[in-house]
């Protein structure tokens, strides 16, 4: 959860406001990501939010990539995050729909919820939310049936 300091030629910063770095964990996965800004990066960096696309690595760094420069006569495009192209992505798009029509959104609050269910505190249902990687290790340590969740939820994202 569901990435890593800003250094010349690691970033590229896209007219929609956000930058995309190039990145690569230790079992040298590489693939991209997206943040809103440098500081937003370097927070979940910091906060151990970052993990490998391919096989969710928390030891991310920054690949080396070109940075994208534009002339003056370029308009800048936002990415189309919203109209997926491959099939991957259109499966990932499909997933995200599945979970957010057949479960409660919890926020912050998702490794407390999933505690409370797991305890028979609660009563049982769908949910998704956001944990810091300690909290879902402990709830996988205590047998907690949870699952990463290959994208942002769309109500974070507002």
């Amino acid at each position: 959860m569901p990435v890593f300091s800003t250094a010349s030629g690691m970033w590229k910063k896209v007219g929609c406001g956000m930058i995309q770095y190039a990145l690569k964990c230790e079992d040298d996965h590489t693939f991209e990501s997206w943040f809103r800004s440098v500081a937003a990066f370097d927070t979940l960096a910091a906060s151990g939010h970052l993990s490998c696309a391919v096989c969710g690595s928390t030891k991310v760094g920054k690949a080396v990539m070109a940075p994208r420069v534009m002339s003056k006569s370029e308009t800048p495009a936002a990415p189309e995050l919203h109209n997926p192209g491959s099939d991957v992505e259109k499966a990932m798009e499909d997933l995200r729909r599945k979970v957010e029509n057949s479960s409660d959104y919890v926020g912050d609050k998702f490794a407390a919820e999933a505690r409370a269910m797991h305890l028979g505190d609660t009563p049982e249902r769908s949910i998704y939310g956001e944990a810091r990687i300690d909290q879902a290790k402990e709830l996988i340590e205590d047998g907690v049936p949870v699952m990463p969740l290959p994208f942002t939820p769309k109500k974070k994202l507002s």
